[in-house]
């Protein structure tokens, strides 16, 4: 006995009927003494791979497609029912090239399975499918190549809203309204970015806000829901159980488990863990060319190319959840969507859902005044030659040339006061959760989107690199009937905007007189906001002195800082400081006890108050 060449094929008389001992003793004679499992095991795997070809492209065939990429029909007995379900949307909308460099059946198989898991993904995680997304793109790809404005038959006016001016009579209201309504709101933080752009290879969520106690961006927004619940507590009926605010997290394939891990290293920073739901938003598929190829990746030709498709994704993933029915079942109104590393937010929370709740808005977007043309949105109302009309964010690049062309010659300018007519969006909105689950209904959570492409050339006709579509959070109120009530509601930018989004180098360069919005000059307005803070409520707090770090020139104010428990409003801080309290330019105060009373304290030095649990201390001391 020798070992034998492979066998060739059984003929085809063999391939359906049981080896009988007479095919055996033929095939035995001439293969010399090849045992029957061999000949029997061959002839059966032959005939298994050709019964599964005919059957899937019998399958293919009797759903209406019978001319296949070869290199597809090739391999068509690896697919389930449901993946030539999805081969059947590719090729009916134009995507035959994702299996021209298919190989032959047996080599990467495995990666071919993978493949479909991944159409499977991005079918099932964009709102109505791939086919959806393709024709959306096709769309929106030729009114990119022919140049049209989306704005167009729109004339731009300075929409309806709340400016607030911190600690005076209306702010106050506004702020003792917006804690009663607490109990019956739910945040969504969009949190699906890392800290790339800011030279930093963690999730943002874990930077300091502030360094003097490292407290972290995440630890600082899960204590101030927390500080704002107990407020609301104490406001609650008699017997009344206490309302726990839920807390949605949006993450990426990017942040989803750091994010997890530092929930669960830190024990939820004092929050219950089932008060936080983390909701992963999936990347889109990439567009070649102006037929809404899909891009096939450069890495792996058995992989479509994805990229992030923007922090709009945040409605869908709400819908889709069934979260929204749950909470109005639990009785909330409000719906809170903030962004990642703002670290002045929360000082206008209270007040803006005061607002929200008082002015009875659908929407309400948080802003600040705007320097006309500066690098920030505009709030704007557009009404439509046919009596249509929206109130949105519209991109700075955008806002001039739309004012320029509808009778605003001078365009994006100041106004007497100095500022923009036109709010400045910082990208933190409040919903009322009925009319959103309402609209969200209608749309399947699906919103607005844009393209991008970078061309070649003038001609249009090809990109420098891939596209995708992308969406915005802030753009929701586009698809909004014109009887939505869509105000915004205005807060000094010293009290609410601190974003962090440049790295070091970059915010140098930035020109003098503009936002840095790097790390360092977001913890110098964090202790900026606590001074004036402090000086309002009637402490001597020294004058900044200006100083240059990292080739940023900066107001350096006393390094104050406080625990969200301390007080979630300025009538909470005000109650903590009384008789004549000062804090000189190098001082350091850190309070982080809920009951700390501050009164007659002169300031020269380092002070860290840090009481045992809700231990009460009164300060009153020169140091």
């Amino acid at each position: 006995y020798k070992p034998l060449p492979p066998l060739p094929p059984p003929p085809p008389q063999f391939r359906t009927q049981l080896i009988s001992f007479a095919l055996y003793s033929d095939f035995r004679r001439t293969q010399q003494g090849l045992p029957l499992l061999r000949i029997a095991s061959s002839l059966l795997a032959t005939e298994t791979m050709a019964s599964a070809v005919d059957t899937a492209t019998e399958k293919l065939s009797n759903l209406g497609i019978d001319a296949s990429p070869p290199n597809l029909q090739k391999n068509l007995h690896l697919l389930t029912a449901e993946q030539i379900e999805l081969a059947k949307i590719l090729l009916e909308t134009g995507q035959s090239h994702l299996f021209e460099h298919w190989a032959e059946p047996g080599v990467d198989d495995e990666e071919k399975k993978a493949f479909f898991d991944q159409v499977t993904r991005l079918n099932s995680s964009y709102p109505g499918g791939l086919a959806s997304y393709i024709k959306t793109a096709r769309e929106l790809l030729a009114d990119s190549k022919a140049g049209k404005n989306p704005f167009d038959g729109y004339t731009p006016s300075v929409p309806t809203g709340e400016t607030l001016t911190f600690g005076d009579d209306s702010f106050i209201s506004f702020e003792e309204a917006g804690v009663k309504e607490a109990r019956k709101a739910a945040f969504v933080l969009v949190a699906g970015g890392l800290g790339e752009r800011l030279g930093y290879n963690g999730i943002k969520l874990a930077l300091p806000r502030e360094t003097t106690t490292g407290t972290c961006f995440l630890q600082y927004y899960i204590e101030s829901i927390l500080a704002l619940q107990d407020a609301n507590s104490k406001l609650a009926p008699p017997g009344e159980s206490q309302t726990k605010i839920p807390l949605v997290i949006m993450t990426s394939d990017d942040t989803h488990s750091r994010t997890l891990e530092l929930l669960e290293s830190n024990s939820y920073f004092g929050m219950e863990p089932t008060q936080v739901k983390l909701l992963k938003q999936e990347k889109v598929a990439c567009l070649d060319d102006n037929d809404a190829r899909l891009a096939v990746d450069p890495r792996n030709k058995y992989r479509i190319q994805t990229k992030p498709h923007g922090h709009g994704d945040v409605h869908s993933l709400l819908y889709s959840s069934g979260l929204l029915n749950i909470w109005r079942e639990a009785g909330l109104r409000w719906v809170l969507f903030f962004q990642d590393t703002n670290g002045l937010l929360f000082n206008g929370i209270p007040a803006a859902l005061g607002v929200s709740f008082t002015r009875q808005y659908h929407v309400n977007s948080l802003a600040v005044p705007r320097k006309a043309k500066d690098a920030i949105g505009g709030i704007t109302r557009l009404t439509h030659a046919d009596g249509r009309t929206m109130v949105i964010n519209v991109e700075y690049n955008q806002l001039d040339p739309l004012l320029r062309a509808t009778g605003y010659p001078d365009g994006d300018a100041n106004s007497e006061t100095g500022y923009s007519p036109f709010p400045g969006n910082i990208n933190q909105l409040i919903l009322e959760l009925g009319p959103y689950i309402e609209e969200l209904t209608k749309t399947g959570g699906a919103i607005k989107e844009f393209v991008n492409p970078k061309y070649k050339d003038a001609s249009k006709t090809s990109f420098k690199s891939s596209t995708r579509l992308e969406c915005m959070m802030q753009d929701y109120p586009k698809t909004l009937p014109s009887t939505a009530r869509v105000g915004f509601t205005v807060m000094e930018p010293w009290l609410a905007y601190a974003p962090v989004k440049n790295n070091p180098e970059d915010a140098a360069r930035v020109p003098k007189g503009n936002p840095y919005h790097s790390a360092t000059s977001g913890e110098m307005l964090v202790y900026r906001a606590n001074s004036l803070i402090l000086r309002k409520a009637g402490v001597q707090v020294a004058d900044p002195e200006q100083q240059v770090f990292n080739g940023q020139e900066l107001e350096v104010w006393p390094r104050i800082t406080w625990k969200p428990k301390c007080a979630v409003t300025f009538t909470g801080i005000k109650s903590k400081v009384s008789g004549s309290c000062s804090i000189s330019q190098r001082s350091t105060l850190v309070v982080k006890g809920r009951n700390v009373f501050i009164n007659d304290l002169s300031l020269d030095g380092a002070l860290i108050i840090d009481p045992a649990a809700d231990a009460e201390v009164c300060e009153e001391s020169k140091i």
